[in-house]
């Protein structure tokens, strides 16, 4: 089982945004939706870009390059439910943003 890693303080991530992180070589987004985190591929599966640089609203993000929509709770697509990206734990100790990412 792989180890929790931090990856900002509670607050810095504004609620409705997310941040990128690189852990174990991976690009993971991480959201701040309604003061709740959620951790997911950062790689929009559609053309590569970056789903932390994208807004969410009701708890889905929308790439910014060409709309896609995944909910930020568990990586799915909302336009085909079949195509997910990965999605990573997520919990807070104290006062800091941890995410578990399998090696």
């Amino acid at each position: 089982m792989s180890d929790y890693t931090t990856v900002a303080q509670v607050g810095a991530i504004p609620e409705g945004q997310g941040d990128t992180f690189v852990i174990n070589g991976r690009m993971i987004a991480v959201f701040n939706q309604a003061g709740e985190y959620f951790a997911i591929d950062d790689l929009c599966p559609h053309m590569g870009a970056s789903l932390g640089a994208g807004e969410v609203i009701d708890g889905e993000v929308t790439c910014p390059w060409h709309a896609w929509r995944f909910r930020v709770c568990d990586g799915t697509w909302c336009d085909n439910p079949k195509i997910k990206v990965d999605r990573f734990d997520v919990r807070v100790q104290g006062d800091q943003i941890q995410v578990r990412v399998p090696e």
